[in-house]
């Protein structure tokens, strides 16, 4: 059965390789947006189309994002007018770049419209659509994020470290509302009772090199300013107590580094975004937090670390104890097989009501 799913491949994110996989043992033929125009034949023989982040815009200029969203919006369009089933992956509250946010909401509002089926993978994002009218809960369906378990590699046991600094942990692409900035602050008055790496490509070179500067200036904060190969993974995870992720709210939804983190043993200090509020009764064996402000996210960050470094002292193994906890439940609960087969018969639902009657 020929479906796009878009993207098919992406080198750095492999939730999307996970899902390929999965499909493509279940009988689907894989191809890219781009090729959807690429003849008629092609475009008659794509039974269904499924997108992830498309509503993102290209924001390295303002022609870019013009045409991106041109480009875009025909192609939406065209889907639409096909009668083709659309299906929509809801990964983030908002676009996380302001500057394209009008553009990315146009596409959005579309998005909700048009698709057929709309998957979710936390229940915060049943009252980010709820926005959109209470008839659009009719189409949504919730997926778990498939974890990650063996991906990169089986997990490291790290050296005993004792009572040392608390080894914390930040990776992923280096982008501004990630508030690397903030937790570098707030690391920074731990003193040398933390130490904090940073492990993650930065897709701006002048705001690599700020981050540069500021961590040569202080005495426990590592930068490892590149795209972290997979082999080296588990080591980082396994060298670390926990993973810090100070995402900001207003945008993020959903986290793949949480999923990450879990999959490997290892607890994260979070604000209580869609995955983690998922957790429920397993949040306790987070370090999660709420804020309002900029002031308080500080405030908040700062206690969170505050609890796990006490938690370290008490017992050098409780936090592995959490992390072992959280590896349980998403070895369970996000299986990518189950996910497999859910899409799958989501497809196949869709897919026997628009067949000719």
């Amino acid at each position: 059965m020929d479906i796009i799913f878009n993207p098919p491949v992406n080198e750095e994110n492999q939730y999307i390789r996970i899902l390929v996989a999965e499909l493509r043992a279940r009988g689907y033929c894989i191809h890219p947006l781009d090729t959807i125009f690429s003849s008629s034949k092609h475009f008659r023989s794509i039974r269904l189309v499924h997108l992830n982040w498309f509503e993102n815009i290209d924001g390295t200029s303002v022609f870019a994002a013009l045409r991106s969203f041109l480009r875009k919006l025909v192609v939406l369009t065209a889907i639409r007018w096909s009668g083709k089933p659309l299906v929509w992956t809801l990964h983030n509250r908002v676009t996380h770049e302001a500057g394209t946010a009008f553009l990315s909401r146009v596409l959005v509002r579309l998005l909700v419209r048009w698709s057929d089926r709309i998957i979710i993978h936390s229940g915060q994002s049943e009252a980010v659509l709820a926005a959109y009218g209470a008839k659009v809960a009719e189409r949504v369906v919730y997926l778990p994020h498939p974890h990650f378990i063996g991906v990169y590699g089986d997990a490291v046991t790290a050296t005993a470290q004792g009572h040392g600094p608390l080894q914390l942990l930040f990776i992923g692409m280096v982008k501004p509302y990630k508030n690397l900035e903030l937790l570098m602050d707030v690391v920074g008055a731990f003193g040398q009772r933390v130490h904090l790496t940073i492990a993650g490509k930065a897709m701006d070179e002048g705001y690599a090199q700020q981050l540069i500067d500021r961590a040569e200036t202080m005495g426990n904060v590592a930068l490892l300013p590149y795209f972290i190969p997979d082999g080296e993974l588990p080591g980082l995870l396994g060298r670390a107590d926990a993973v810090v992720l100070p995402y900001d709210l207003r945008s993020s939804l959903n986290s793949g580094t949480a999923i990450l983190a879990f999959s490997y043993r290892k607890t994260v200090i979070c604000p209580e975004i869609g995955t983690v509020s998922d957790l429920e009764d397993h949040t306790l064996d987070t370090f999660c937090y709420r804020y309002d402000t900029a002031g308080g996210h500080r405030k908040a960050l700062g206690e969170q670390i505050e609890r796990a470094l006490a938690r370290k002292a008490a017992d050098t193994q409780a936090l592995d104890d959490m992390g072992g906890r959280l590896y349980q439940h998403v070895a369970s609960a996000h299986d990518p097989h189950r996910v497999g087969d859910e899409l799958d018969r989501l497809y196949r639902g869709i897919l026997d009501k628009h067949r000719p009657r």
